[in-house]
């Protein structure tokens, strides 16, 4: 469901580019320079109202943050709350995550969170989700070496797609949650806006995994 558009928006981030990026492939290089610090960079795909990466930011000074969202009224909403709680350590992109290779620098990213992305559940849009074989190489090109990709959704059928698709590109499993709620791992868990929404209404799961090296067996 695409968010109602909100006329503040776009003036709101055109107010705010120490903040915001609407032009990402022009600062691949670059991204340590809008920092206050130079730390690792961790990534979240599709940010939302931005809820998620405002919390880990707050419990984790010592990383840095890039957010990206696709729709303007949206990742507004995720600037608001960046800006009000003066979050130094994180930047937003406006942008596709279609083209997050030319966002970013070969082996970049310390980490990427992709938190219950679309699950666009008809086949013939399966190229669109964040876990299909159209994205996880370019997942595989910004990524340090053993960086690992942290999944969440509440769709079963996208859980399971996921698996799949990331055991047939060759990812090493680090841990797969049935029902991450109800486990140990949950004591970490930072909870998302739709996630705050739909938690009760079933089961959350979660995947970790990462691109092998020559010192996976």
């Amino acid at each position: 469901m695409r968010a109602r558009h909100k006329k503040w928006a776009a003036p709101y981030i055109a107010a705010h580019p120490q903040t915001i990026v609407t032009d990402p492939d022009q600062l691949q290089g670059e991204w340590e320079d809008r920092f206050p610090k130079k730390q690792p960079i961790y990534l979240e795909i599709g940010t939302g109202k931005g809820q998620f990466i405002d919390t880990i930011a707050k419990l984790h000074p010592e990383i840095n943050f890039i957010g990206i969202e696709l729709e303007e009224s949206v990742v507004a909403m995720a600037l608001k709350k960046v800006i009000a709680h003066h979050r130094s350590n994180v930047q937003l992109i406006e942008g596709n995550a279609n083209q997050v290779v030319d966002f970013f620098k070969p082996h970049q990213i310390q980490c990427l969170f992709l938190n219950f992305s679309d699950p666009w559940p008809k086949k013939r849009h399966a190229k669109r989700r964040l876990t299909s074989s159209r994205f996880l190489p370019r997942y595989h090109e910004i990524l340090a070496p053993n960086a690992p990709i942290k999944f969440k959704t509440d769709n079963r059928n996208f859980f399971e797609y996921s698996l799949k698709s990331m055991n047939n590109y060759g990812l090493k499993f680090d841990d797969i949650t049935l029902d991450l709620h109800h486990s140990k791992e949950n004591e970490h868990n930072i909870v998302t806006e739709y996630e705050e929404k739909t938690m009760s209404h079933g089961p959350i799961y979660r995947i970790v995994a990462h691109f092998p090296d020559k010192t996976d067996k």
